[in-house]
């Protein structure tokens, strides 16, 4: 690890991150929408209606069994697709959440700057007064 964990959080650049974080959790929210939607309906594999005229014409034949394979090729790939958004979505959720929480605590530090600053004068003030 020639790269310190401190050295790529320093290379993040947080105000760009938390400023997109809302657009980003909306963006994931639209397209888990979209996906959702557009559920996968049940594919209807289309069997020749009698196996003399497959026997007869094996183009026909490879044609039918190359049709049943790629539609068998394109619902797993809309379950993959509706998987992946879901993920999407959760994970623009965590992050929408983690930004939240990183906000809230970095004014808990201004707030505690402040104060140790206050404090710090008023020792120093105290000190020359008395």
């Amino acid at each position: 690890m020639a790269i310190s964990w401190l050295a790529v959080l320093k290379s993040v650049p947080w105000s760009e991150v938390v400023s997109n974080a809302p657009v980003i959790a909306e963006g994931a929210r639209k397209l888990w929408k979209k996906t959702r939607a557009k559920t996968a309906e049940p594919v209807e594999v289309i069997v020749p209606q009698s196996d003399a005229a497959a026997a007869d014409d094996p183009l026909l034949a490879r044609m039918d069994a190359r049709i049943v394979a790629l539609e068998q090729g394109l619902a797993e790939a809309q379950q993959q697709l509706q998987a992946s958004s879901e993920l999407v979505k959760q994970l623009a959720e965590q992050n929408a959440q983690l930004i939240t929480r990183v906000s809230i605590l970095r004014r808990r530090v201004l707030w505690g700057a402040a104060a140790v600053f206050a404090l710090l004068i008023w020792l120093l003030l105290r000190s020359f007064t008395g």
